[in-house]
């Protein structure tokens, strides 16, 4: 089954995650290198991607290289706990939407970007 979410623009997603961080004093660049740490997409790409207007699904499932750390990303983001998510794709993009909360509460980038235990 697909989800709407999948065929929704990356572009319409991003402005969103960065919006989220910036009202909590967290910056645009912050916000890419959690992407990049997630996806494996570099900067240039993660701009290219968002000019291509490239699906949600899309985005993912063209990833470079999904962060095996990601997997260390536990919680409840919109009310589900991420480990009880079984589709991949889903996963994927809450372990994103996770992370950019975590951006925005304050955390810190070694904690956020799972580099030590925490």
């Amino acid at each position: 089954m697909s989800h709407k979410l999948y065929q929704m623009s990356f572009s319409k997603l991003y402005p969103l995650y960065v919006a989220k961080a910036k009202k909590k004093q967290r910056t645009k660049e912050e916000v890419n290198q959690v992407i990049s740490w997630l996806t494996g997409y570099t900067d240039a790409q993660i701009k290219e991607l968002i000019d291509q207007h490239i699906s949600v699904e899309s985005f993912f499932n063209q990833a470079p290289k999904i962060n095996p750390n990601a997997q260390l990303i536990k919680g409840k983001i919109c009310g589900v706990t991420i480990e009880d998510i079984e589709d991949p794709l889903m996963k994927k993009i809450r372990y994103l939407d996770k992370l950019i909360d975590e951006l925005a509460k304050g955390r810190s980038m070694e904690k956020i970007l799972r580099t030590q235990e925490s």
